[in-house]
């Protein structure tokens, strides 16, 4: 499973949801975003959030929001990346 599929797990998104994500992780998500950050968008569903989320997630990795970013020289880590995301996302839905 990957950071994008484990966010969605957390939320008890149903496994074919879940499935679907399998493309999204390493990077690959729509502009190259993290993606933990990708998937807790589509759990929150509200772009709003969605930013205040991505401000605050940018608080723990030096300002990266993409997987180049994050990998290339924030030192966080993806299952970093997945707690954050999920917790970040349980406390604004």
């Amino acid at each position: 499973m990957n950071c994008a599929q484990a966010v969605l797990r957390y939320f008890d998104f149903p496994p074919e949801k879940i499935a679907e994500f399998r493309e999204f992780g390493g990077g690959r998500a729509p502009g190259g975003l993290c993606g933990a950050l990708y998937a807790a968008k589509t759990v929150l569903n509200d772009e709003e959030k969605f930013a205040e989320l991505c401000r605050k997630f940018g608080e723990k990795t030096q300002g990266a929001l993409t997987c180049r970013e994050i990998k290339g020289g924030s030192g966080f880590p993806c299952e970093a990346c997945v707690n954050l995301a999920a917790a970040l996302a349980e406390k604004m839905k």
